[in-house]
């Protein structure tokens, strides 16, 4: 399985974002600096998640993003269907092709491998769903290095605007 790169983008502006404060956004372009990536593509995540109801947008001087509710209303789940909504697996019934294959009315059933690749996709999606951005926060802080905490809060106390 290969999730796009701007899940993993997303998911790591959504931990930033569930840690500020009320009021408080981060530009995109602060945003995609905090971790070094492309502003163009990482432009198109924080789009999806707009659009999906995950991350609230303020447009002027003062403008930029915030989490639309609460870090513990929403799940990894959430965000991976926002950036990277395609299944991780799509049966094409290779089966019926070939000069083995027969008409549909011969195949009943789904195959054996569809179905253990649509269970294990459901049991992904089902952990995914089970743990939320807020959980992820409280998770991580013990195992981030102090000097990185130090960096940034550092650098949120300059990026950070208020609306």
């Amino acid at each position: 399985m290969r999730l796009a790169a701007g899940v993993e983008w997303a998911l790591h502006c959504c931990t930033t974002l569930g840690g500020l404060r009320e009021g408080e956004v981060l530009a995109a372009a602060d945003l995609a600096a905090l971790y070094a990536l492309p502003p163009s593509y990482f432009a198109k995540a924080l789009q999806a998640l707009s659009a999906a109801g995950i991350v609230d947008s303020s447009r002027g001087k003062a403008g930029g993003y915030s989490l639309a509710r609460s870090a513990d209303e929403i799940t990894m789940l959430d965000v991976v269907d926002a950036v990277d909504g395609e299944p991780t697996f799509r049966c094409t019934e290779i089966r019926k092709r070939g000069p083995t294959g027969q008409p549909d009315d011969a195949y009943p059933r789904p195959c054996g491998i569809a179905q253990k690749m649509y269970e294990a996709d459901q049991a992904w999606r089902d952990s995914l769903a089970s743990t939320t951005i807020g959980q992820l926060i409280r998770a991580s802080r013990p195992a981030i290095d102090p000097r990185q905490v130090a960096a940034s809060k550092e650098w949120l106390a300059v990026a950070v605007r208020r609306r």
